[in-house]
């Protein structure tokens, strides 16, 4: 860990708190989907990233936030971390802040999946449940109205506004890809958009490393989507991280398209993951039925166990 000389932590068990939780984020396996899509001259790999600590691809950015923030002195055990989330990066907080002794709050929306409510629960977040009509908006706007009641009270994280959130990816996702692909050379990109933390820090890398990688936007085809963690930009409060300029093409995908390839994705290929995954992977495999040849990575953001009423209503 590359600890600021002059940083203002106090307590230091903190600090050797955050080295230890740091072996056990990122360093997620990337899959080859062989059996789900077969082409000769294209493959398809994603980032299983519900294999760390904190249990989905969320724990990159709230280990950089919550970082970041205790070396500036923002935030210690004296401070209660606060943010809006839809789920993983509330558990991703809850479960880092739960083993450095820093209490959390979470403006949730109320439709939030029942294991969601459960697991940070669980973990001991305080929970402000906000309306389901609103969804992660009407949490933002909850999150900075008590932020702004009690500034001496909470540490707003702000994971759609924090540059900590992509910047997790440039350092960690981008490069782990490269060096597991070997001497195999990326050509695609591809991730749905949320706080869109993934898409700019990894594509951002990715182009660095060579200008050629394409990086490709997906989109919710609607307002009224259910895939879990994605913004309908043109409808949603866009996060103050977002470039809308950083992607070469856009793609929208529909609910239905992802629900219905989860049951070919844990048949074919012995993965239960959660619907935005699923959707990464529509987009995937349409973009490789359209290449000759190519390498497209993406991202399985959470496993199938916050899930179980859309499997339920898959398996029934």
């Amino acid at each position: 860990m590359e600890l600021i000389k002059e940083n203002r932590v106090e307590d230091k068990s903190l600090i050797e708190g955050l080295e230890q939780l740091e072996k056990f984020i990122g360093n997620t396996p990337l899959y080859p989907f062989n059996r789900l899509f077969q082409k000769k001259g294209v493959k398809i790999y994603a980032k299983l990233e519900w294999q760390q600590f904190g249990a989905s691809v969320k724990s990159r950015p709230a280990f950089e936030i919550v970082k970041n923030a205790i070396f500036a002195g923002e935030l210690d055990r004296n401070k209660t971390l606060l943010d809006a989330s839809s789920g993983n990066t509330g558990i991703a907080y809850a479960s880092i802040c739960g083993a450095l002794g820093i209490p959390v709050a979470l403006c949730i929306p109320a439709n939030a999946s029942i294991e969601r409510i459960r697991n940070l629960k669980s973990l001991g977040a305080e929970l402000i449940l906000t309306s389901q009509y609103e969804s992660t908006d009407g949490a933002q706007n909850k999150a900075k109205e008590m932020f702004a009641a009690h500034p001496e009270k909470y540490f707003y994280a702000d994971q759609y506004g924090n540059d900590s959130n992509w910047e997790a990816h440039y350092k960690t996702t981008g490069p782990e890809i490269v060096e597991q692909l070997g001497d195999e050379k990326i050509t695609h990109f591809m991730a749905g958009l949320g706080t869109t933390g993934t898409m700019r820090g990894t594509g951002t890398y990715l182009k660095e490393q060579d200008p050629n990688t394409q990086v490709i936007a997906l989109h919710p085809d609607s307002a009224m989507h259910a895939i879990e963690g994605w913004k309908h930009m043109e409808t949603a409060l866009v996060p103050k991280i977002y470039n809308a300029e950083q992607a070469d093409d856009n793609q929208e995908i529909s609910t239905e398209e992802s629900f219905a390839l989860l049951k070919d994705i844990s048949q074919k290929e012995g993965l239960l993951i959660g619907p935005s995954g699923a959707a990464n992977l529509v987009g995937a495999i349409r973009l490789a039925n359209q290449l000759e040849e190519g390498v497209i990575v993406t991202i399985i953001p959470d496993s199938a166990d916050k899930y179980s009423e859309v499997y339920e209503q898959l398996f029934k």
